[in-house]
Protein backbone atom coordinates (compact mmCIF):
# COMPACT_ATOMS: atom_id res chain seq x y z
CA UNK A 1 0.00 0.00 0.00
CA UNK A 2 1.21 3.58 -1.05
CA UNK A 3 2.13 6.11 1.61
CA UNK A 4 -1.28 8.08 -0.64
CA UNK A 5 -3.64 5.33 -0.22
CA UNK A 6 -2.60 5.42 3.61
CA UNK A 7 -3.64 9.17 3.28
CA UNK A 8 -6.47 9.02 1.44
CA UNK A 9 -8.04 6.65 4.03
CA UNK A 10 -6.70 8.37 6.91
CA UNK A 11 -8.44 11.68 5.10
CA UNK A 12 -11.52 9.71 4.68
CA UNK A 13 -11.84 8.07 8.83
CA UNK A 14 -11.37 11.57 10.30
CA UNK A 15 -14.64 12.93 8.53
CA UNK A 16 -16.16 9.49 9.78
CA UNK A 17 -15.86 10.58 13.26
CA UNK A 18 -18.32 12.00 15.21
CA UNK A 19 -17.60 15.08 17.59
CA UNK A 20 -18.36 14.08 21.54
CA UNK A 21 -20.80 12.67 22.82
CA UNK A 22 -21.20 10.48 19.97
CA UNK A 23 -18.50 8.39 19.37
CA UNK A 24 -17.90 5.38 16.39
CA UNK A 25 -16.30 2.08 16.78
CA UNK A 26 -13.55 0.93 15.21
CA UNK A 27 -15.45 -2.10 14.08
CA UNK A 28 -17.80 0.75 12.81
CA UNK A 29 -15.45 2.95 10.92
CA UNK A 30 -14.18 -0.75 9.42
CA UNK A 31 -17.40 -1.28 7.79
CA UNK A 32 -17.62 2.34 6.91
CA UNK A 33 -14.19 2.39 5.14
CA UNK A 34 -15.31 -0.81 3.20
CA UNK A 35 -17.98 1.18 1.85
CA UNK A 36 -15.62 3.71 0.36
CA UNK A 37 -13.15 0.90 -1.13
CA UNK A 38 -11.07 0.71 1.60
CA UNK A 39 -10.53 -3.10 2.67
CA UNK A 40 -8.68 -2.90 5.81
CA UNK A 41 -8.48 -4.40 9.39
CA UNK A 42 -9.47 -3.18 12.62
CA UNK A 43 -5.92 -3.31 14.07
CA UNK A 44 -4.62 -1.19 11.33
CA UNK A 45 -7.01 0.97 11.81
CA UNK A 46 -6.82 1.24 15.48
CA UNK A 47 -3.10 2.31 14.50
CA UNK A 48 -3.89 4.69 12.74
CA UNK A 49 -6.29 6.31 14.73
CA UNK A 50 -3.29 6.39 17.76
CA UNK A 51 -1.31 8.07 15.11
CA UNK A 52 -3.61 10.99 14.22
CA UNK A 53 -4.43 11.75 17.45
CA UNK A 54 -1.09 12.87 18.23
CA UNK A 55 -2.03 15.30 15.60
CA UNK A 56 -5.86 15.87 15.91
CA UNK A 57 -7.98 16.36 18.81
CA UNK A 58 -9.43 13.13 18.98
CA UNK A 59 -10.36 11.28 22.43
CA UNK A 60 -10.83 7.84 23.12
CA UNK A 61 -13.79 6.45 25.33
CA UNK A 62 -12.42 3.31 27.12
CA UNK A 63 -14.19 3.46 30.32
CA UNK A 64 -18.02 3.26 28.53
CA UNK A 65 -19.14 0.26 26.38
CA UNK A 66 -19.23 0.19 23.52
CA UNK A 67 -15.55 2.22 23.13
CA UNK A 68 -15.04 4.71 20.39
CA UNK A 69 -13.65 7.13 19.34
CA UNK A 70 -15.05 11.13 18.98
CA UNK A 71 -13.53 14.50 17.65
CA UNK A 72 -13.25 16.80 21.11
CA UNK A 73 -16.32 19.03 21.74
CA UNK A 74 -14.51 21.80 21.21
CA UNK A 75 -12.18 20.74 18.00
CA UNK A 76 -12.03 23.40 15.24
CA UNK A 77 -14.51 22.12 12.80
CA UNK A 78 -12.30 21.55 9.16
CA UNK A 79 -12.97 20.15 5.75
CA UNK A 80 -11.07 20.44 2.21
CA UNK A 81 -11.40 22.54 0.54
CA UNK A 82 -11.34 25.31 2.93
CA UNK A 83 -14.36 28.27 3.22
CA UNK A 84 -14.48 30.58 0.50
CA UNK A 85 -15.14 34.45 1.97
CA UNK A 86 -19.23 33.77 0.84
CA UNK A 87 -19.34 30.29 2.55
CA UNK A 88 -17.44 31.76 5.87
CA UNK A 89 -19.66 35.66 5.71
CA UNK A 90 -23.01 33.06 5.15
CA UNK A 91 -21.89 31.17 8.75
CA UNK A 92 -21.11 34.44 10.29
CA UNK A 93 -24.85 35.92 9.65
CA UNK A 94 -25.52 32.61 10.81
CA UNK A 95 -24.10 32.53 13.83
CA UNK A 96 -25.30 36.15 14.68
CA UNK A 97 -28.63 35.04 13.80
CA UNK A 98 -29.27 31.82 16.15
CA UNK A 99 -27.29 32.87 18.72
CA UNK A 100 -30.75 34.98 19.29
CA UNK A 101 -32.75 32.33 18.75
CA UNK A 102 -31.46 29.27 19.47
CA UNK A 103 -30.49 27.26 23.02
CA UNK A 104 -26.90 27.40 24.24
CA UNK A 105 -26.34 23.67 23.86
CA UNK A 106 -27.32 24.14 20.15
CA UNK A 107 -24.80 27.13 19.62
CA UNK A 108 -22.40 25.36 21.32
CA UNK A 109 -22.09 22.48 19.04
CA UNK A 110 -21.60 24.75 16.07
CA UNK A 111 -19.16 27.01 17.20
CA UNK A 112 -16.38 24.86 15.52
CA UNK A 113 -17.64 26.27 12.49
CA UNK A 114 -18.15 29.26 13.88
CA UNK A 115 -14.73 29.62 14.77
CA UNK A 116 -13.39 28.34 10.99
CA UNK A 117 -15.74 31.00 9.35
CA UNK A 118 -13.90 34.09 12.09
CA UNK A 119 -10.67 32.33 11.16
CA UNK A 120 -11.09 32.50 7.54
CA UNK A 121 -12.44 36.16 7.44
CA UNK A 122 -9.50 37.24 9.51
CA UNK A 123 -7.10 36.25 7.31
CA UNK A 124 -8.65 37.40 4.23
CA UNK A 125 -6.19 40.45 2.49
CA UNK A 126 -8.36 43.68 2.88
CA UNK A 127 -7.29 45.94 -0.71
CA UNK A 128 -8.06 49.00 1.72
CA UNK A 129 -8.79 50.03 5.12
CA UNK A 130 -11.98 49.92 6.92
CA UNK A 131 -11.55 46.69 9.49
CA UNK A 132 -12.69 43.27 9.13
CA UNK A 133 -15.05 41.25 7.16
CA UNK A 134 -16.61 40.47 10.63
CA UNK A 135 -17.44 44.10 11.02
CA UNK A 136 -19.08 44.03 7.99
CA UNK A 137 -21.48 41.60 8.33
CA UNK A 138 -24.37 41.69 10.74
CA UNK A 139 -28.39 40.02 11.04
CA UNK A 140 -30.86 41.65 12.97
CA UNK A 141 -34.65 40.06 13.50
CA UNK A 142 -37.44 41.44 12.20
CA UNK A 143 -39.27 41.27 15.07
CA UNK A 144 -39.12 42.32 19.00
CA UNK A 145 -36.23 40.06 19.65
CA UNK A 146 -37.65 37.83 22.85
CA UNK A 147 -34.48 35.72 24.86
CA UNK A 148 -34.75 32.02 24.43
CA UNK A 149 -36.15 29.94 27.12
CA UNK A 150 -33.18 27.66 28.93
CA UNK A 151 -32.88 23.78 27.68
CA UNK A 152 -31.51 21.45 29.42
CA UNK A 153 -28.05 20.03 27.69
CA UNK A 154 -29.01 16.56 28.28
CA UNK A 155 -32.53 16.80 26.95
CA UNK A 156 -31.25 18.13 23.87
CA UNK A 157 -28.41 15.58 23.62
CA UNK A 158 -30.81 12.54 24.15
CA UNK A 159 -33.76 14.12 21.84
CA UNK A 160 -31.24 15.02 19.23
CA UNK A 161 -29.57 11.58 18.98
CA UNK A 162 -32.69 10.19 19.39
CA UNK A 163 -33.82 11.75 15.80
CA UNK A 164 -31.32 10.65 14.47
CA UNK A 165 -31.64 7.49 15.44
CA UNK A 166 -35.43 7.02 14.74
CA UNK A 167 -35.61 6.06 18.24
CA UNK A 168 -38.91 6.28 20.75
CA UNK A 169 -37.85 8.58 23.86
CA UNK A 170 -39.40 8.90 27.61
CA UNK A 171 -39.85 12.04 28.93
CA UNK A 172 -40.93 13.74 32.15
CA UNK A 173 -42.78 16.75 30.58
CA UNK A 174 -43.96 20.18 32.98
CA UNK A 175 -47.06 21.57 31.47
CA UNK A 176 -46.88 25.72 31.31
CA UNK A 177 -47.51 26.81 34.72
CA UNK A 178 -47.58 22.95 36.16
CA UNK A 179 -45.67 22.29 39.50
CA UNK A 180 -45.80 18.73 38.85
CA UNK A 181 -44.40 16.57 35.47
CA UNK A 182 -46.07 13.95 33.52
CA UNK A 183 -44.04 10.91 31.91
CA UNK A 184 -44.53 10.10 28.53
CA UNK A 185 -43.20 7.88 25.50
CA UNK A 186 -43.21 9.96 22.17
CA UNK A 187 -42.25 8.93 19.00
CA UNK A 188 -39.68 12.06 17.86
CA UNK A 189 -40.36 13.64 14.52
CA UNK A 190 -38.23 16.71 14.16
CA UNK A 191 -37.09 19.87 15.37
CA UNK A 192 -38.79 23.18 14.73
CA UNK A 193 -37.03 26.49 15.55
CA UNK A 194 -39.85 29.27 15.56
CA UNK A 195 -38.65 32.79 16.94
CA UNK A 196 -36.95 31.81 19.89
CA UNK A 197 -38.42 28.46 21.26
CA UNK A 198 -37.23 25.38 19.82
CA UNK A 199 -40.22 22.56 19.47
CA UNK A 200 -40.40 19.12 19.43
CA UNK A 201 -43.02 17.75 16.66
CA UNK A 202 -43.64 14.26 17.56
CA UNK A 203 -46.12 11.49 18.21
CA UNK A 204 -47.09 10.82 21.87
CA UNK A 205 -47.32 6.85 22.97
CA UNK A 206 -49.78 5.55 20.27
CA UNK A 207 -51.96 8.37 19.30
CA UNK A 208 -51.30 9.09 15.25
CA UNK A 209 -51.61 12.47 15.73
CA UNK A 210 -48.35 15.06 16.00
CA UNK A 211 -47.93 17.84 18.83
CA UNK A 212 -45.37 20.04 19.41
CA UNK A 213 -43.92 20.44 22.08
CA UNK A 214 -41.61 23.33 23.71
CA UNK A 215 -38.30 21.28 24.56
CA UNK A 216 -37.52 23.56 27.60
CA UNK A 217 -40.54 22.05 29.41
CA UNK A 218 -39.00 18.50 29.08
CA UNK A 219 -37.50 17.99 31.91
CA UNK A 220 -35.70 14.28 31.34
CA UNK A 221 -35.29 12.60 28.26
CA UNK A 222 -34.09 8.67 28.26
CA UNK A 223 -33.87 6.79 24.93
CA UNK A 224 -36.16 3.34 24.06
CA UNK A 225 -35.32 0.42 22.03
CA UNK A 226 -38.80 1.28 19.70
CA UNK A 227 -38.41 2.47 16.56
CA UNK A 228 -39.92 5.90 16.12
CA UNK A 229 -42.53 5.63 13.64
CA UNK A 230 -44.44 8.68 12.03
CA UNK A 231 -48.25 8.78 11.33
CA UNK A 232 -49.77 7.63 8.08
CA UNK A 233 -48.92 10.31 5.26
CA UNK A 234 -46.56 12.38 7.53
CA UNK A 235 -45.00 15.19 5.22
CA UNK A 236 -43.33 17.90 6.75
CA UNK A 237 -43.40 20.85 4.27
CA UNK A 238 -46.87 19.81 3.95
CA UNK A 239 -47.53 20.60 7.24
CA UNK A 240 -45.70 23.73 6.85
CA UNK A 241 -47.55 24.64 3.78
CA UNK A 242 -50.92 24.49 6.25
CA UNK A 243 -49.25 26.62 8.87
CA UNK A 244 -49.16 23.95 11.59
CA UNK A 245 -45.91 25.77 12.52
CA UNK A 246 -48.14 28.49 13.45
CA UNK A 247 -50.69 26.55 15.49
CA UNK A 248 -53.07 26.45 13.17
CA UNK A 249 -55.61 23.14 12.16
CA UNK A 250 -54.54 23.01 8.64
CA UNK A 251 -57.35 24.81 7.20
CA UNK A 252 -57.09 27.64 4.71
CA UNK A 253 -58.76 30.99 4.12
CA UNK A 254 -59.42 32.89 1.20
CA UNK A 255 -58.58 36.75 2.20
CA UNK A 256 -59.35 40.06 0.77
CA UNK A 257 -57.37 42.98 2.93
CA UNK A 258 -57.28 46.65 2.45
CA UNK A 259 -53.99 48.02 3.34
CA UNK A 260 -52.82 51.42 3.54
CA UNK A 261 -50.19 52.42 1.08
CA UNK A 262 -47.52 52.71 3.50
CA UNK A 263 -48.25 49.61 5.74
CA UNK A 264 -49.18 47.50 2.13
CA UNK A 265 -46.19 48.31 -0.14
CA UNK A 266 -43.63 46.05 1.55
CA UNK A 267 -45.87 42.65 -0.35
CA UNK A 268 -44.98 43.98 -4.19
CA UNK A 269 -41.65 42.81 -2.99
CA UNK A 270 -42.60 39.85 -0.28
CA UNK A 271 -45.92 38.59 -1.47
CA UNK A 272 -47.51 36.72 1.36
CA UNK A 273 -48.40 33.83 -1.26
CA UNK A 274 -47.68 32.72 -4.63
CA UNK A 275 -51.40 32.93 -5.43
CA UNK A 276 -51.18 36.89 -4.15
CA UNK A 277 -52.75 39.35 -6.19
CA UNK A 278 -52.82 43.77 -5.54
CA UNK A 279 -54.69 46.10 -7.02
CA UNK A 280 -54.50 49.70 -6.77
CA UNK A 281 -57.36 51.77 -5.38
CA UNK A 282 -56.32 55.30 -4.88
CA UNK A 283 -53.76 55.45 -1.90
CA UNK A 284 -55.17 51.64 -0.69
CA UNK A 285 -53.97 48.16 -2.18
CA UNK A 286 -56.39 45.30 -2.14
CA UNK A 287 -54.64 42.05 -1.22
CA UNK A 288 -55.82 38.89 -2.01
CA UNK A 289 -54.27 35.70 -1.39
CA UNK A 290 -55.42 31.76 0.02
CA UNK A 291 -53.54 31.69 3.39
CA UNK A 292 -53.28 29.21 6.20
CA UNK A 293 -55.87 30.19 8.84
CA UNK A 294 -53.96 30.60 11.55
CA UNK A 295 -53.40 32.44 15.21
CA UNK A 296 -49.92 33.91 13.75
CA UNK A 297 -52.58 35.33 10.71
CA UNK A 298 -54.06 37.00 13.15
CA UNK A 299 -51.44 38.66 15.02
CA UNK A 300 -49.59 39.81 11.93
CA UNK A 301 -53.21 41.62 11.36
CA UNK A 302 -52.94 42.91 14.43
CA UNK A 303 -49.62 44.90 13.98
CA UNK A 304 -50.58 46.89 11.04
CA UNK A 305 -53.49 48.57 13.81
CA UNK A 306 -55.35 50.88 11.20
CA UNK A 307 -53.05 50.55 7.96
CA UNK A 308 -55.04 47.03 7.29
CA UNK A 309 -58.63 46.46 7.38
CA UNK A 310 -60.12 42.53 6.57
CA UNK A 311 -62.66 42.36 3.67
CA UNK A 312 -63.05 38.78 3.64
CA UNK A 313 -64.16 36.39 4.85
CA UNK A 314 -66.63 37.54 7.11
CA UNK A 315 -66.16 35.81 9.92
CA UNK A 316 -62.23 37.08 10.03
CA UNK A 317 -63.68 40.70 9.78
CA UNK A 318 -65.68 40.25 12.87
CA UNK A 319 -63.41 38.45 15.16
CA UNK A 320 -60.87 42.00 13.73
CA UNK A 321 -63.97 44.31 14.95
CA UNK A 322 -64.19 42.58 18.25
CA UNK A 323 -60.56 42.95 18.72
CA UNK A 324 -60.65 46.80 17.80
CA UNK A 325 -63.56 47.74 20.13
CA UNK A 326 -61.80 45.68 22.97
CA UNK A 327 -58.83 47.63 22.34
CA UNK A 328 -60.64 51.41 21.95
CA UNK A 329 -62.94 50.30 25.41
CA UNK A 330 -59.61 49.39 27.26
CA UNK A 331 -57.39 52.52 26.08
CA UNK A 332 -61.15 54.68 26.19
CA UNK A 333 -59.91 56.67 28.93
CA UNK A 334 -56.95 57.75 27.71
CA UNK A 335 -58.64 58.97 24.74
Amino acid sequence: MTIADTISRQWHMLRMIPRAPRKATVQALRHQLKGEGFDTTDRTIQRDLVALSARFPLINDEDHKPFGWSWAPDARAFDLPGLSVSEAMTWTLAEQYVSNLLPASVVSALKPQFRAAHHRLDIEPHPRRGGSWLNKVRSVPPTQPLLPPKILDEVQAVVSEALFLERQVEIDYRRRGSASVETWRIHPLALVQRGSVLYLHCRIGDYLDARNLPLHRIRRALMLAGVAEPPPGHDMDAKAAHGIWHFGGGNALQVTLRFSREAGEHLFETPLAADQRIDEEGDSLIVRAVLADTPQLRWWLRGFGDGVEVLEPTELRREMSEVAARVVARYGDAA
